[in-house]
């Protein structure tokens, strides 16, 4: 069994409303100091592969599902 984590995140210079909208609101509830909040998605996938084979599998499902490689970066790793 090999665990692969893979982490989603928006490209520099693409809009994140959620992440806006959620500093404002922490900071409206009194947080100070915050300077920025991203949205990130984070999926833990099990797979019934060796190491390399499940690094691959997993970049897969990048390209064809998870990750939108316009607006979008993602970053597999084995665990």
């Amino acid at each position: 069994m090999t665990i692969v984590e893979i982490r989603i995140e928006l490209k520099k210079g693409v809009a994140d409303p959620e992440g806006k909208n959620t500093m404002k609101t922490l900071q409206s509830l009194g947080f100070q100091g915050i300077s920025g909040v991203k949205t990130v998605k984070l999926f833990e996938v099990e797979l019934d592969a060796p190491a390399d084979k499940a690094q691959a599998e997993a970049e897969e499902m990048c390209r064809k599902l998870l990750a939108n490689p316009v607006i979008q970066n993602y970053r597999v790793t084995v665990r």
